[in-house]
């Protein structure tokens, strides 16, 4: 590997009889960006707390590069409460944050003693202007007041908080455990780009398809207490790891054939055995371990029955709701269709939980009515809902809803057997919920949403740390249900999924139907402020011509100049596509890998950069 910043072997981890990974061995080099992905409880966010030396591990060797700096974004980052936001920001310090604090010392010492060495480390450190770019950092991420207590603050701001603090210590490594948690949409899109600009080396746990198809080349997958590379993105993955599953099939297959015919000759052969069969007895038992391996690869299939669902679900009559200056609804009216499937975006604080708590009856409007058909039975999955009894086994959760669940058809499930088709094993079933991870709190949860059979389903944020199987087959699950459906979410690949258009939320008041999925409403905006920038210009121009009465034409040097451009854009696109190719097929070496990546984002600068002059030129050609 060249130049390694990372380098694991024989990792092993359990906790008491479960074992999460056994021997894994795995490695960083500068430049990669990698991405984890794991089903729920395989120990994701447990091999990055390894890796940032938070928890221990039974065995293995963990090996950094000397001097490398590392920044690690916890899944739930906590702070002391009488920092400040900025304060925050600095909290995790580095050289240039402890040379600010040495000079502010300086400054508040009379006789400010070595000052002048300080200022010429300072100006040598760029430190200057260090809390104007934390400050940008933190107003991307839409957290503007800077002297704001944390403790004043919500899980989502102290996430953000702490991911501010990672990106402005400019790490060599950076370790990201659910980055887009608590992000909105212009967020995520905001440190996508980010990212993809950098050239700082990448490991990142995330459910966000888009966002890890578009920032990471490679992929590590933790399956089955192993670990495996696919040197691609996450589309290839899919691919690589469907290949995967089915070789792996087909040996087994092969195995059990043969395991056969070789236990009937076992059975016939007398006890002492000379060589040539001790050497086949060997044999033998190695090919039963492959024979009797059981490759798990379980769905889980949320096949629930819903009930019948009436032609009247809702009507929202001149609904108003505000808070002091803050206005949510502003005289919305809207009459909800049977089978309609909405989702709703817009940036934090639009008021978008709020919306669904008043349709939920959790909140009451000022103004106006809201009249809910007599057959709707919903079913509100919610970010406050997640409460169990720690004490509680999982079973009990379960059967303390229904001991038996209808799935239509005549068909029926125990609880216990319902719980196995959330991927639930029977040892983790009388396990204690205090001992599930996150991820698995959620997976239960929306089982106990679902097996009450509801006819509209109403999700707020459904998406936070499940892992990609089980949104996989949410996904499924809610194109196929008979009923009605709101989702909230920022995961955009899980909107496009499943929605049919979208509610979006502009911030007082203003609510606007778009009839499409993200994407699409992505795409429209998109030329939307395409077509206002090009408005614009053409007013200018005009302007200029009435007063110079006549088109400036293009010198010939610009002419030179533009011809070039076409030829240099043109080439420019056809090396980020071969790049591109390249670093999803798998072929290319660590060096090569490397050094394609690091390519990577100066392409797309030299392209934007050229587009932009060429645009200039092209508007005096016209």
């Amino acid at each position: 590997m060249a130049n390694p910043f990372l380098q694991v072997d024989g990792l092993t981890k359990s906790f008491g009889d479960l074992v999460l990974f056994e021997k894994i061995a795995f490695g960083i080099a500068e430049g990669q960006r990698i991405g984890l992905i794991a089903k729920n409880g395989s120990g994701k966010t447990t091999l990055l707390n390894i890796l940032a030396g938070k928890e221990g591990y039974d065995e293995g060797s963990i090996v950094f590069r000397r001097d490398l700096k590392v920044g690690y974004l916890e899944q739930a980052p906590v702070y002391p409460e009488g920092l400040t936001v900025l304060e925050a920001c600095f909290y995790h310090g580095n050289e240039t944050v402890d040379l600010i604090r040495e000079y502010e010392r300086c400054m508040e010492t009379p006789g400010n003693p070595g000052m002048d060495e300080l200022l010429s480390r300072m100006d040598h450190a760029n430190a200057w202007d260090y809390e104007q770019k934390a400050k940008q950092i933190l107003s991307q991420l839409k957290i503007r007041d800077f002297n704001q207590p944390v403790g004043q603050l919500s899980g989502g701001q102290i996430k953000r908080v702490a991911l501010a603090n990672v990106l402005i210590n400019k790490p060599d490594l950076l370790i990201l455990d659910e980055p887009t948690n608590h992000l909105d949409l212009d967020m995520t899109e905001w440190l996508e780009d980010y990212l993809k600009r950098g050239t700082l080396s990448l490991l990142m746990v995330t459910h966000d398809r888009y966002f890890l198809d578009r920032v990471c080349s490679e992929i590590l997958e933790i399956d089955n207490r192993q670990i495996y590379s696919y040197k691609g993105n996450y589309s290839y993955y899919l691919e690589k790891r469907q290949e995967r599953i089915d070789a792996t099939n087909a040996e087994i297959a092969r195995a059990n054939n043969l395991y056969r015919t070789e236990l009937e000759w076992m059975r016939r052969m007398p006890q002492a055995r000379g060589h040539k069969a001790r050497y086949r007895e060997e044999a033998f038992y190695e090919l039963e371990k492959v024979a009797k391996q059981h490759f798990r690869n379980d769905q889980v299939k949320l096949d629930v029955k819903s009930s019948y669902i009436g032609s009247k679900i809702f009507e929202a009559d001149h609904l108003y709701k505000s808070f002091g200056d803050l206005k949510i609804l502003d005289d919305f009216s809207y009459i909800f269709a049977r089978y309609e499937k909405m989702g709703i975006v817009g940036n934090n604080g639009t008021g978008k939980s709020t919306f669904i708590k008043i349709l939920m009856g959790e909140e009451k409007p000022d103004k106006g009515t809201l009249d809910i058909g007599e057959t709707v039975r919903f079913g509100y999955y919610s970010q406050e809902g997640l409460k169990f009894d720690e004490q509680m086994k999982v079973i009990d959760v379960v059967q303390d809803i229904a001991e038996v669940i209808e799935l239509g058809n005549g068909k029926r499930l125990t609880a216990s057997q319902f719980l196995q088709h959330f991927l639930f094993t029977p040892e983790t079933q009388h396990s204690y919920v205090y001992k599930l991870s996150g991820g698995e709190r959620r997976r239960l949860y929306l089982c106990t949403v679902l097996m009450r059979n509801p006819n509209f389903l109403v999700l707020d944020e459904p998406t936070n740390d499940l892992d990609i199987v089980t949104l996989q087959v949410l996904e499924e699950y809610l194109q196929n249900f008979k009923g009605c459906v709101i989702v909230v979410s920022h995961d955009r690949y899980f909107m496009d999924k499943v929605v049919d258009h979208l509610l979006v939320f502009n911030g007082q008041g203003d609510i606007r139907d778009f009839p499409g999925n993200y994407s699409d409403y992505r795409e429209w905006k998109e030329l939307k402020q395409k077509q206002e920038k090009e408005k614009e210009k053409p007013a200018e121009e005009k302007t200029t011509r009435v007063r110079l009465n006549e088109k400036r034409r293009m010198t010939f040097k610009e002419r030179k100049e533009f011809e070039t451009l076409e030829t240099e854009i043109a080439a420019l696109e056809e090396e980020k596509k071969q790049i591109e190719a390249l670093l999803c097929s798998g072929t290319l070496s660590v060096e090569e890998l490397t050094e394609k990546s690091k390519r990577l984002p100066v392409v797309d600068e030299e392209i934007e950069t050229k587009t932009l002059r060429w645009m200039e030129l092209s508007e005096i050609a016209d």
